[in-house]
């Protein structure tokens, strides 16, 4: 049975990206709640489905590894687009085993190219994925100049990055997310991909199965399905959400949603059942390209009350859409056009699997006033020396060496 890889095992299986630490912690990032299909399968080792392919992802300080292993059909990096789109593994292989034979001989002599083209296609994905082409470390001091209290923040929890996920995965992840928690969010999406997604590949007695299309959320069975599983309400919203997109809008609608301005892509998610301004916030920032989305909710709200003295809604007891608006646009103008990747440091720092990282620089901190103080004492020593030198104090007791006695002499 194939295991999960891990880097001490060797580097021979692995590839590799230079990334620093500060424009990437996999373990924040992955376990923010952002996407729900990352586990930690080894110390440091993240192991998780992106792209219809199974990945293991680890780091050192300037380095970013990454392991693609082979779907247990042998199928390469570029069918995921066809999954995407809402075709089923199962026509995909129809497809294939019909063209098999006659190809198996150009296949053969293209394999070297292939293994290329595949090797460059997983590095583009994962640079998408993770969006390394935006440099963290810059947007980190430009929040840290215009917000003192992020600047508290952002040398504990650095690298805290978005994804850019597939948007189908992510609009039905979120749509489990409503009155739920990260963990219970990650059972329930675990299920959704078992029961609708094709198999991917099994490690150490885990099956990965990528995310389902479209058209298996929207078959008229799926309702009851997922409401076996325990998902309650929400297995109607996720039917009925598949549906109306395929029904009224078609395959390609929610990639086509990037190209549109924030607001009015904003909108049209609010038109599907089971997605508030939240969830459509949360689709926009993480999958659609709209970095200015500020995804608001009782917590987030709490930290604007809390840490920014913000007042506007104190008499409400629940999030109105005026008010949702209204701390988004507080944050964005003191945050800029990447407001939601600002946003998405502090929602990080405040979640309680976190906090232990907070009492790091309070454990250092006596060492710091140690330090401090020796400082202090050396340069008082050094200061009453140029003082003597000078002649300015006359009273103070010194040890005498030979040395000094023998110049006294001298004089």
């Amino acid at each position: 049975m194939a295991k999960h890889a891990v880097l001490s095992s060797g580097a021979k299986m692995w590839r590799s990206l230079v990334c620093l630490k500060s424009e990437l912690r996999l373990d924040l990032t992955l376990a923010c709640g952002q996407s729900f299909r990352w586990r930690e399968t080894a110390e440091g080792h993240w192991t998780g489905v992106m792209g219809g392919r199974v990945w293991t992802l680890t780091q050192t300080d300037d380095t970013l590894w990454y392991h693609v292993y082979k779907n247990q059909d042998g199928q390469k990096m570029g069918s995921d687009r066809k999954r995407r789109a809402g075709v089923s593994l199962q026509e995909e292989n129809n497809s294939e085993k019909r063209f098999k034979g006659a190809l198996k001989k150009e296949e053969e002599e293209m394999l070297a190219v292939t293994s290329v083209q595949d090797t460059e296609e997983e590095e583009e994905k994962l640079r998408d994925y993770l969006q390394l082409n935006v440099k963290l470390e810059e947007l980190y001091r430009e929040w840290g100049a215009a917000d003192p209290h992020f600047r508290k923040i952002a040398d504990i929890f650095t690298g805290v990055r978005m994804l850019r996920q597939d948007p189908t995965e992510c609009l039905f992840s979120f749509i489990c997310t409503s009155n739920n928690h990260i963990s219970r969010i990650q059972g329930m999406v675990e299920r959704l991909c078992q029961a609708l997604g094709a198999p991917l590949c099994q490690l150490d007695e885990t099956s990965y199965y990528d995310f389902p299309s479209l058209t298996a959320l929207a078959d008229s069975s799926v309702e009851a399905c997922l409401r076996d599983l325990g998902f309650g309400y929400r297995a109607r919203f996720l039917q009925q959400s598949a549906k109306q997109v395929l029904d009224t809008h078609g395959l390609q609608w929610l990639e086509g949603l990037r190209s549109i301005p924030y607001l009015q892509a904003r909108d049209a998610l609010r038109a599907l059942p089971g997605v508030g301004t939240k969830v459509a916030d949360c689709v926009c920032l993480m999958s659609l390209d709209k970095a200015e989305a500020v995804p608001v909710d009782t917590h987030v709200w709490q930290i604007a009350k809390r840490d920014y003295k913000y007042a506007a809604g104190n008499g409400q007891k629940s999030i109105t859409d005026k008010l949702h608006r209204d701390i988004g646009d507080f944050f964005r103008k003191l945050w800029g056009p990447y407001a939601g990747w600002a946003h998405s440091v502090l929602f990080c720092a405040d979640l309680k699997k976190f906090q232990k990282l907070k009492e790091t620089p309070h454990l250092m901190q006596p060492k710091k006033e140690e330090k401090d103080e020796e400082e202090m004492r050396v340069a008082c020593k050094k200061a009453k020396i140029r003082t003597e030198e000078n002649g300015t104090v006359k009273h103070t007791k010194t040890k005498k060496t030979k040395t000094s006695v023998k110049n006294e002499k001298a004089v």
